[in-house]
């Protein structure tokens, strides 16, 4: 089993470090277009091995993509990543030209792997991804809805108390500040509804600390988050390498569920050993509904920007 990480910035390199912490494959390869970099990083993890205790051979490459072969799942986190102020939705231009390249030459030494998109704006570079290497659109899933899932978890958490753990709380729609949908309606703590324990002042303050997520560390970091885009990427291999069937709201290609056609946008999902299994599709209420049609609108507008772009 091989894994390839393309990107050796922060998101790539944390979501590498998990992979071989939880030894998911023989090994991983990290792969990079500055010179050298990937080739350090990987020589840096390697030296935590007899610490953490794991056997990953971990290989870096500079823009050699011959060393990637075979790789049974590729996970992309290439591109720049967001400044403060910057929408995600304004990298495309510059992303989407990164994107395609990559696509193109993983699949030249690795033509049956399972391609993960954690690039912004990520719903549009999932649909790019597929569009552009014409692959089974179960092979082609964006992490986007695992992170934001991730940060609601946290934010109900907060204010709950208990454990995260005992949470069941989803996001769907674009992975963007105004896309996404937190469903404050369907979350539950240790099986009753978050709504008997939150007033809905508060679980609307959830619903919109979550939307601005991202927005809220890039302001505090100067960059992009990396430790939790980079652990809910791993999760998601983890589910791919393990067939452990696991649901995750993820980007995928719809064709007609909830009502999209021609658009990869987060919704539930099983996640196997052959990438994207199965659509769960929600019993949505009429305002969730019109939340989600919006929300297809929006990235289905980002999606037409492709076409004005010279890849």
């Amino acid at each position: 089993m091989k894994i390839t990480v393309v990107g050796a910035g922060a998101v790539g390199a944390t979501c590498a470090d998990n992979i071989i912490r939880r030894e998911l494959c023989q090994e991983l390869v990290l792969l990079d277009i500055k010179e050298g970099f990937a080739e350090g990083k990987a020589l840096d993890m390697t030296q935590t091995s007899s610490l953490l205790g794991f056997n990953t051979k971990i290989t870096g490459s500079t823009n050699d993509y011959s060393k990637t072969a075979g790789s049974a799942v590729a996970v992309i986190t290439s591109g720049i990543p967001r400044k403060p102020g910057m929408t995600r939705e304004e990298l495309i231009g510059i992303n989407a030209g990164i994107v395609k390249n990559v696509c193109e030459n993983l699949l030249k030494h690795s033509p049956d792997c399972i391609i993960v998109v954690i690039s912004n704006p990520m719903d549009t570079m999932t649909y790019l991804s597929l569009k552009s290497t014409k692959l089974p659109k179960h092979r082609i899933i964006g992490m986007g809805g695992i992170l934001d899932s991730a940060r609601f978890k946290t934010y109900l958490q907060m204010a709950i108390g208990g454990s995260q753990d005992d949470l069941q709380a989803s996001v769907i729609g674009g992975h963007g500040d105004t896309t996404m949908i937190p469903l404050t309606r369907l979350a539950t703590y240790q099986g009753q509804p978050v709504s008997n324990l939150l007033s809905s002042e508060v679980l609307a303050k959830v619903a919109a600390d979550t939307m601005v997520g991202g927005a809220t560390l890039t302001a505090m970091l100067g960059t992009s988050a990396w430790y939790a885009p980079g652990a809910a990427g791993a999760a998601l291999v983890e589910s791919i390498v393990r067939d452990q069937k696991k649901v995750f709201p993820c980007s995928v290609m719809l064709e007609g569920e909830y009502g999209q056609s021609d658009i990869c946008l987060g919704v539930p999902v099983v996640i196997g050993k052959n990438g994207w299994e199965r659509i769960i599709e929600l019993e949505l209420n009429d305002e969730e509904k019109a939340l989600f049609a919006k929300s297809g609108d929006a990235v289905r507008n980002m999606n037409n920007v492709l076409d004005t772009l010279s890849i």
